[in-house]
């Protein structure tokens, strides 16, 4: 009689290459978990950080509407090719059908803001970070139209909270070293 081993990987664990189990796998993390990508945000190295962060945006980019998700995507497409007009009329559409939404508010913020209609940019952001206060991009856009106002405290006071919960985040950094003279004074 002949005898064939058959080795087929065991659920949750790893397998070693001569096919050997070699023990329990990482669980996979939960990409829909928000506080946990956002704690290992917080702690992640800069190659990380950047995996984690696209796993944000995907998630808070997803509204639970196909059709919801396509005015997003066409807004983005009409603010990335400069027409703010038609991408602030899709995102109008969007925060009218799905208020609860808060990548909607965050966007026609944008979209707000590259028109220099800054009094809507607020208001949206404040809708936005009423829906999801840990949005460091929307809290970022905050700090950046608070500082075209003047506004240096408050505006670093926002960076720093980005900062806190995205450390690599690609211009907070800028931003923090930008503002810092103007808020702890200058050394002689």
């Amino acid at each position: 009689m002949l005898s064939v081993a058959i080795s087929l990987p065991l659920p949750g664990f790893a397998q070693g290459a001569d096919g050997a189990a070699e023990g329990p796998e990482e669980p996979a993390a939960d990409l829909t978990d928000e506080s946990a990508l956002l704690a290992q945000l917080a702690v992640a190295d800069a190659d990380e950080a950047r995996r984690l962060d696209r796993q944000l945006q995907a998630l808070w980019a997803r509204s639970g509407s196909a059709a919801m998700d396509l005015l997003l995507e066409r807004a983005r497409d009409a603010i990335e090719a400069g027409d703010t007009a038609t991408a602030i009329e899709h995102l109008t559409a969007l925060t009218d059908h799905a208020p609860d939404f808060a990548e909607g508010w965050h966007a026609r913020a944008s979209a707000y803001f590259q028109a220099d209609l800054y009094g809507p940019a607020v208001a949206d952001l404040e809708r936005a970070l009423a829906l999801n206060p840990r949005n460091y991009n929307a809290i970022f856009g905050l700090g950046a139209i608070l500082e075209t106002f003047g506004d240096t405290r408050r505006a670093y006071e926002a960076y720093q909270r980005v900062r806190a919960l995205h450390p690599h985040h690609e211009a907070v950094g800028e931003a923090l070293e930008r503002l810092k003279p103007r808020i702890e004074g200058q050394s002689l």
